[in-house]
């Protein structure tokens, strides 16, 4: 059973307020609610009922809350005995990801670290791209995966790697759910949820500006800050979604994902996926990453 499903679950019983039990686990909220969820599909369980206004625990979930508290502590125990038996100069290689990217991109590139570097261990942070910065600044990360803002650090050196393809989220029953591709006049009258410009100021402005493109005016419904919230007011009717194509693998029953037709020459510029790091600094195993990255990099981004 995995360790992180049970600290997340825990987290989010003992807080009943998933956004404060992932700032308590320094990750995204969306990122902890697929957690619990992969572990009530492999309870074949609900442990939790939410609501817009509360979190309570299930009967299953009560049952068990002890039995992982204890699981979680023990398995603490067990990390700090592992951490101090472990020889000096082990590396670890401390990597930061946007929502996608962690989605996306780290499966594929870390199955390609294991199989030619399997001395290196990786410690993975998903949050946004407005936090994993500083985290690179202050030396709590050593590469990041983000998209760059429009004002880049000079301290902070960025690789652009590939656009990420848009495509439109929308309930399955939707008129266009059955189309091989969606046009952004198809999307014209169509109520729109669109992330918050403050913390996903790349992810706004791309709707934003598809629409002006077009000569069109976004309708926006809602406004909402995670992915995993924005598809899931998909499934309820709320409205449709543009996203990168990596969000699909969110896998939110009852939601379509359908290409969304671009203009011949138009560029993808606000979907930009860049690799970052402190500029002048030296790390072997960031290289090597950077350089397996390089190698398998067009097969990767085949599948943006």
């Amino acid at each position: 059973m995995d360790i992180q499903q049970l600290r997340c679950f825990l987290a989010a019983a003992e807080t009943l307020h998933f956004g404060r039990a992932a700032q308590s686990l320094d990750m995204l909220p969306a990122s902890l609610g697929r957690q619990i969820r992969l572990l009530e599909e492999r309870l074949d369980s609900r442990l939790f009922l939410r609501t817009t206004r509360s979190v309570t625990l299930t009967e299953a979930g009560t049952a068990i809350l002890e039995d992982v508290r204890a699981l979680v502590t023990q398995a603490d125990r067990l990390e700090t005995r592992l951490r101090g038996l472990r020889r000096e100069g082990t590396p670890v290689l401390r990597v930061g990801a946007i929502d996608s990217a962690a989605a996306g991109l780290m499966p594929q590139l870390l199955r390609h670290l294991r199989a030619e570097h399997p001395q290196i261990d990786v410690q993975l942070i998903e949050q946004k791209t407005i936090h994993l910065l500083p985290k690179l600044l202050s030396g709590a990360l050593d590469i990041a995966f983000c998209r760059p803002p429009d004002q880049r650090d000079p301290r902070i050196e960025f690789r652009t790697l590939f656009f990420e393809t848009a495509v439109v989220a929308l309930p399955s029953d939707h008129p266009l759910a059955s189309r091989p591709e969606i046009a952004i006049i198809d999307l014209a009258e169509a109520p729109l949820i669109v992330p918050d410009r403050r913390s996903r100021p790349h992810s706004h402005d791309l709707t934003i500006k598809l629409f002006v493109d077009a000569g069109l005016t976004a309708r926006i419904a809602q406004l909402a800050e995670e992915k995993h919230t924005i598809v899931n007011l998909v499934a309820t009717g709320t409205g449709l979604a543009i996203v990168p194509r990596w969000t699909a693998r969110l896998s939110v029953p009852g939601v379509s994902f359908v290409p969304l037709a671009m203009a011949p020459g138009h560029s993808l510029s606000r979907l930009i996926l860049a690799a970052a790091w402190t500029r002048g600094t030296r790390d072997p195993h960031r290289d090597a990453l950077l350089a397996i990255l390089e190698r398998h990099l067009a097969e990767i981004e085949s599948s943006a």
